[in-house]
């Protein structure tokens, strides 16, 4: 059972749905607690609470939430024909996958994204030949056509961007030119150098999505601040605020006056993209 729901004993646990976390590590066989983070792979995570350098808010609904520390990922994957043994699979509060601390053979320890079916004790490595497993990194061409990957970077060598939320997965449809063709998640197809490095699998804690925090309460924790609607508001703080009751027939707007839902805010066509997310 991947998720959990709770019997109501409270008001907050009456729509509570939370994943059950069944692959992550236990300090021992039956014991609910999981592994502590390797000490030396994190580090400490400042908070800005939405706000730049000027103390000025640039992003709403930050603050507050729980003190966290930052576990460090590799997502480059450089160290090439050097096997790694996964020692655990752990909880990473900074993002929605977990995360698989590997014991290379040269004594050093990193993390990575934990694909889908990463088990403790599995061996890994980033070559140019098979085998190609679950975990395993390469560069695109050197992958069979339609593997599933993800953790795919955009330019050579400088670390994974693509595909690397929860139960997320692309595709490597072709290549030709120089070039490899992803089927990403949203649907869109994209053109990415081959020399590009991806894992094989498709990121782990797939049952994400069917989350339900069950109260405000929760998203707090995870630093998240209300949001209001700009129908409640005065027409001072939002172009949708005023009006005598509700009001409709607003041609909807973010709080700065700038048309949204809809509207096309990229400067230029990217050349990369073969085919829109949105075209079918």
């Amino acid at each position: 059972m991947l998720v959990k729901k709770f019997r109501p004993k409270t008001p907050g646990t009456r729509q509570l749905v939370l994943p059950t976390h069944e692959a992550l590590t236990r300090v021992a066989p039956g014991k609910r607690a999981t592994v502590k983070p390797t000490k030396s792979l994190t580090s400490g995570k400042r908070r800005t609470g939405g706000r730049n350098n000027l103390g000025r808010i640039t992003c709403r609904h930050r603050g507050g939430g729980h003190k966290r520390r930052y576990r460090i990922v590799d997502f480059k994957r450089e160290k090439e024909n050097i096997p790694a043994k996964v020692a655990s699979i752990e909880y990473d509060p900074n993002r929605s996958a977990y995360i698989a601390l590997l014991h290379y053979r040269d004594g050093e320890k990193r993390y990575i994204i934990a694909p889908e079916g990463l088990k403790v004790g599995a061996i890994v490595q980033t070559s140019e030949e098979p085998p190609f497993k679950v975990g395993c990194c390469m560069k695109l061409k050197d992958m069979p056509l339609g593997s599933t990957i993800h953790a795919i970077e955009t330019r050579p060598e400088r670390g994974a961007k693509l595909v690397r939320s929860a139960g997320l997965s692309a595709q490597l449809m072709a290549r030709s030119a120089g070039y490899a063709t992803i089927k990403l998640p949203s649907g869109e197809m994209r053109l990415i150098n081959e020399n590009c490095r991806a894992t094989f699998g498709v990121v782990s804690n797939s049952a994400h999505n069917q989350r339900v925090e069950g109260k405000a309460g929760r998203n707090r924790w995870k630093g998240i601040r209300p949001t209001v609607r700009g129908t409640a508001m005065n027409p001072v703080d939002h172009p949708h605020g005023g009006g005598e009751g509700r009001s409709n027939g607003n041609i909807p707007q973010t709080p700065w006056a700038m048309f949204t839902k809809g509207l096309r805010t990229r400067r230029k066509k990217n050349k990369y993209v073969v085919k829109d997310r949105r075209k079918k």
